[in-house]
């Protein structure tokens, strides 16, 4: 490798990480505009989901061909 391709590659990061920070950042502020009942609304949502995935368990019957 030469140190050109290694800083274009470093310098790619950095620009991904600032793109993500800036797109957390958006997400955060949007999830301050609600309110405290939509966002127990929210979480009892996926609390439910949870606890109806733990309990889900997955059958198999294998394929019997007559």
């Amino acid at each position: 490798m030469f140190i050109g391709d290694i800083l274009f590659k470093f310098d790619s990061m950095e620009k991904a990480k600032q793109v993500f920070s800036e797109a957390e950042i958006r997400l955060l502020k949007e999830g301050l505009k609600r309110t405290y009942k939509e966002r127990f609304q929210m979480i009892t949502r996926l609390y439910k989901i949870q606890q109806t995935l733990n309990k889900a368990s997955i059958l198999h019957k294998p394929f019997i061909s007559k």
